[in-house]
Order: structure tokens, then sequence, then C-alpha cells
């Protein structure tokens, strides 16, 4: 039997959807947290556990089994996955009406046909209309399982007829502990990836499976310090460079965004643990030269710009040109 569903942290939620696999689930749930908390895992494991065949124990699944590795993958046939298209913005009700078609047939082979619906804040308002009849009114043997940032995210009549789990990240101590004991990570890695991660299981795993993903986190620092010492030129070609992807401007956002975060805390003499412990010198000659007020900007302008960048029609280039002519500088 796997403990814990094989998940880090979040042991209150399981040991709470145990229960309902045995006793009879809700026909909706909501699972709310950041990105990387571990809400799509949970809810993976949740439709193992419900579809299990041949369960070790109540509430419980095989790994091994062909239906708890096709959930694994989302290609089980009795289990619908809906999300935002690659070209689209939003989760459209041309796609909420295909899954309640769908929906409407019998579970094909398992227990219980699921519906997995994927970061739902991203949702139209009439895509979430178009849920409520399916909420209202579900279908015998069927499951909705969402994923949103927070409930407060969706429309309260989307929100207040699902069974909410509000996942929150792990202490650092303990997801590192847990990094070291299920994974097999070495214990400075470990600590480096659960702050680096800010506590979020599924941020850490991903981090430790993509040693790349931590070589362009140290570039992105590295190049911030090289843009702050530099003049309007450098930070223009910086801001030319990276804003090629949007993607790759994105993620220098939230790590630049972590570092300014370790700056104001520093600068402000809170002695709280720092999001990046491998760059505490950086954040050190940070929060000596530009000090509170002026990190206290940079990160408001981070955000600023990342809010910019989710809109469609914003130029991403002059977005990260004006961000980083913002910056104060440490020359």
């Amino acid at each position: 039997m796997m403990e814990n569903w094989g998940l880090l942290g979040h042991e209150w939620a399981v040991d709470l959807l145990r229960k309902h696999v045995v006793n009879g689930p809700r026909h909706a749930y909501l699972f709310t947290g950041p990105q990387g908390v571990g809400r799509r895992t949970l809810a993976l494991r949740f439709a193992q556990a419900l579809n299990a065949e041949a369960a070790p124990a109540p509430g419980e699944f095989d790994p091994a089994s062909r239906t708890s590795q096709q959930i694994e993958r989302m290609q089980h046939p009795d289990l619908s996955v809906v999300q935002v298209a690659e070209d689209r913005r939003d989760i459209l009700i041309d796609q909420i009406r295909e899954l309640g078609r769908g929906l409407a047939l019998s579970p094909y082979m398992a227990r219980w046909k699921i519906a997995l619906l994927l970061n739902f804040e991203h949702a139209n308002e009439n895509a979430q209309n178009a849920l409520l009849k399916t909420l209202e009114e579900p279908p015998a043997r069927v499951i909705l399982l969402m994923t949103a940032e927070s409930a407060e995210a969706l429309l309260p009549t989307i929100s207040s007829r699902c069974e909410v789990l509000r996942l929150r990240p792990m202490a650092a101590g303990a997801l590192a502990a847990g990094l070291e004991r299920t994974a097999g990570v070495a214990a400075a890695q470990a600590g480096l990836l659960a702050h680096v991660s800010a506590g979020k299981p599924g941020a850490a795993l991903r981090l430790n499976g993509q040693p790349d993903a931590l070589a362009r986190r140290n570039t992105w620092l590295d190049g911030l310090a090289e843009a702050l010492a530099g003049g309007p030129v450098a930070r223009f070609a910086y801001a030319h460079e990276l804003s090629k992807d949007k993607a790759t401007l994105m993620g220098a956002l939230d790590v630049w965004l972590s570092l300014w975060r370790d700056v104001m805390i520093q600068a402000a003499g809170a002695g709280a643990a720092l999001a990046n412990p491998d760059r505490a010198a950086q954040v050190d000659a940070l929060a000596a030269g530009v000090g509170l007020a002026a990190a206290r900007r940079a990160a408001a302008a981070v955000e600023r710009t990342a809010g910019l960048l989710q809109q469609t029609n914003v130029n991403a280039r002059l977005a990260a040109e004006v961000l980083l002519m913002e910056m104060p500088g440490t020359t």
C-alpha cells in the first residue's frame, strides 16, 4: 500500500478523500491552491482510487494496474480532460457542451466516469454557466474534479456546488525531508528545491526532474544582475533577448519576483527564510545597495508586467524594456 497515495504533503486531504472513496463520493470537487502545489496530482490520485481495480485496501489503488496508469497519463476512456487549448486564452463554452454530451453516456469500463477540468479559473463566464446544469443535475456515475487558483476565482454558483479542498505549500523543512525520503534527493539539493519552489511539492519535483530548469533560473538571476549593473543599451539588449519567447520571459519574471521579495525581507530585517538561499550574497548586496523602498517598487513592477503579459495584444519586448528601465541600478 502506498503511503499517502505517493504524495508529498496534503495528508489531511488524502485522508478525507480516502473516506469519500469508501463511503461514497460527492458529485463535484474543487482543488485550489497555487500552481505547483499538487492540485492536479491529488485529483488524479483520487480518480485512481475511485476506479481502482482490486484495491489493495479500502480507499487505495494499485499504481501498476492498467487503469491507474491510464488515468496517470490522462488517457483513460472514462476520464475526460478539459483545459485551455494551446492557441486559446480561455476554456470555451463549446468545450463544456462537448463534455456534457460525453458525460451523458454510461461509463465505458470503469466504475465512475470522471471529468477533470484543469485551471478552471480560465473558463470564461459563458463556459462556467454552461457547467451549472451538470453541477445541478449530475448524471449517474459521474464525478467532476476541478482545479483553480482559488474558489473566489470562479463564479460563486460553481464553487458553492463543490467540495472545496484548499491546498497550501509545505514548510520548507518538511518538503526537503520528503524529497530526501521519497525521491532520494541529496540533502543540500533538497533544501534548495524546497526553498526555490516556495514549499510547493509539485514544483519541487518538476525542478528535480528538470536540471535545465535550475540552470535557466541561474541564467535569469545572473542576467538580472548584469542588467542592473549596466546602462540603457545593455538593458534594451537583454529585454530584446528575453522577449523573443513569451514563456521564457514569464519564467524570468517569476524568478525575479522571488529575488526581489528576498531583497525586501533582507532590507526590512525580517529574518525570514529566503526563497533563494543560494543567492544570499546577491540578496545582501541588493538590500544594502538599493534599500527596501526600491526593492518594493521593483517587485511591484515585475508583478505589473506579468499581469500585462497575460493579455493577448501586449508587446512583450516593450513591456520587458519598460520593466528593466524601471529597475534600480547597482553601479
